[in-house]
């Protein structure tokens, strides 16, 4: 189980490194059922770690972070994601607490992958 942990991470860090600029530096993630719980630490940019120095530009960090991937894995499953899982994503909960860089995203599939 863990060498799929370890792919699944990699497919999460490689996107968002392709997205943002920069991947997280840590992920955990565990799976549950249908679901897959990742926390990602170590998420923002230097240029969005100043942005957010202000209660106007935390909002904007937060709000870019969570629509921009939302958006993204709404329009396409990252590349052999559903391969691994053996399973289709259907849904995509995802936050960020900007003040702290720790996100968390639940990815829901349609069956279970365990």
């Amino acid at each position: 189980m863990s060498k799929k942990v370890h792919e699944f991470n990699d497919i999460i860090r490689k996107l968002r490194k392709e997205l943002f600029g920069k991947g997280p530096e840590r992920i955990t993630t565990v799976f549950a059922e249908n679901m897959v719980i990742s926390t990602l630490y170590g998420n923002l940019t230097p240029t969005e770690k100043f942005i957010a120095k202000t209660p106007e530009g935390r909002e904007m960090v937060h709000s870019a972070r969570t629509k921009l991937i939302q958006d993204l894995y709404k329009n396409e499953t990252p590349k052999g994601m559903n391969e691994l899982m053996e399973a289709t994503l259907v849904h995509l909960f995802s936050d960020i607490k900007v003040e702290e860089d720790i996100g968390v995203s639940v990815f829901v599939f349609d069956k279970n992958i365990m």
